[in-house]
């Protein structure tokens, strides 16, 4: 357990791995660079096979690491580590993808923001490509007031571009970069883990504006990402697995009026998305996609 000096909140940053070792790397240099005085980096491991633990365990001694010995999931193995924060009497968790680069100044930016704000649920960074452009590409996002999907504030046209100069409320958040109070997570409770991989950060989201908090995006200095190492090369799950959550998601979300116009929109959606991956002759991917539909139709929620 951290020693506090007063009035300084403690923060759990919880990355998660599997595999790519490279990636991770980058990440937990960027995290020694953090200039915020009380934070602590815990790696939860999903059963990596390229040698990730041994990686982390020679060169960073300081992170604290827990191995699951397998794959459980975005949603299972974030729990993980959130829930040894909350042991550890943790004042925010920070969700961080394992390729994301911070910036030094992450927790001073994000915690001086949100302990002004009222009623905090979830906060989030600005993030950006990493590449040379540095573009921004998600500065929060709105849900859309009939499908429910996600609407990004991007960085397409200066009206989109505006809203990343100013603090603003979002619907949703991703998993990226989400900074939430233990005391939120204590009285909504964590990932569902039903939402083994994908549409698990919405689903949050929308539990945390119900119990009447708010979504804050906070203009600051953004977190670089890059494509998901987590879910490179995993055509055919991943395909699964959005599948299958996106079902599970409305289901949980919508009452029978609004499946009414869901219903037919999402199966559009199936189609462009089958017709797509047939084009391409991915045929694993078509079918892992149709069996993740009809397997999210089927499980209890």
């Amino acid at each position: 357990m951290i020693d506090l000096p007063p009035d300084t909140s403690s923060v759990y940053i919880i990355v998660l791995t599997w595999n790519n070792w490279e990636d991770t790397v980058v990440c937990l240099q960027s995290l020694q660079r953090l200039t915020y005085p009380i934070y602590q980096v815990v790696v939860v491991d999903n059963g990596s096979t390229d040698g990730t633990v041994t990686h982390i365990e020679h060169a960073y001694p300081e992170v604290h690491l827990i191995q699951n010995g397998r794959n459980l999931g975005f949603a299972a193995a974030a729990n993980v580590g959130m829930r040894y924060a909350m042991m550890q009497r943790a004042s925010y968790v920070l969700l961080l993808n394992n390729d994301a680069i911070a910036p030094p100044t992450l927790l001073d930016e994000l915690i001086g923001y949100v302990t002004t704000l009222p009623d905090v649920g979830m906060a989030t960074p600005p993030l950006s490509y990493r590449d040379a452009s540095q573009t921004l590409w998600f500065a929060g996002s709105k849900r859309h007031w009939l499908t429910m999907e996600s609407v990004d504030f991007g960085p397409i046209g200066p009206k989109r571009h505006s809203q990343a100069d100013v603090c603003h409320p979002v619907d949703y958040i991703f998993g990226t970069a989400m900074l939430i109070p233990t005391s939120v997570l204590q009285r909504v409770g964590l990932f569902d883990e039903k939402l083994y991989l994908y549409y698990e950060d919405m689903d949050l989201s929308l539990r945390i504006q119900a119990a009447g908090y708010k979504l804050y995006y906070i203009p600051m200095t953004s977190v670089q990402h890059g494509v998901s190492g987590s879910t490179r090369s995993l055509s055919s799950m991943r395909h699964y697995h959005k599948a299958r959550s996106s079902v599970i998601f409305f289901r949980k979300h919508t009452g029978w009026g609004r499946r009414l116009v869901i219903v037919p929109y999402r199966l559009a959606s199936a189609l462009r998305t089958v017709t797509r991956l047939g084009w391409a002759s991915e045929w694993a991917a078509a079918r892992a996609y149709l069996s993740g539909l009809k397997d999210g139709l089927r499980i209890e929620i």
